[in-house]
């Protein structure tokens, strides 16, 4: 069963932003950042870096957690 998007705020480069995850997405980025041994928002401030300007923040980490369990 599909589950709400849960807000939790975030700080790239020395700014807040909020992002909306569902809780299986945030347990799944969280997951992989430990797996790599980096703090949450060093691995957001890598994605955000690397998106383009036609993604939204919480749709990057949505498709780097996907491609991280299908790699």
């Amino acid at each position: 069963m599909p589950t709400r998007p849960e807000k939790h705020s975030l700080t790239l480069r020395g700014h807040r932003t909020s992002v909306s995850l569902e809780p299986e997405f945030w347990q799944a980025f969280r997951d992989i950042a430990a797996e790599r041994n980096v703090p949450i928002n060093a691995l957001a401030a890598q994605i955000d870096e690397r998106r383009g300007t036609d993604a939204g923040l919480a749709s990057a980490i949505r498709v780097f957690v996907l491609d991280h369990y299908r790699g």
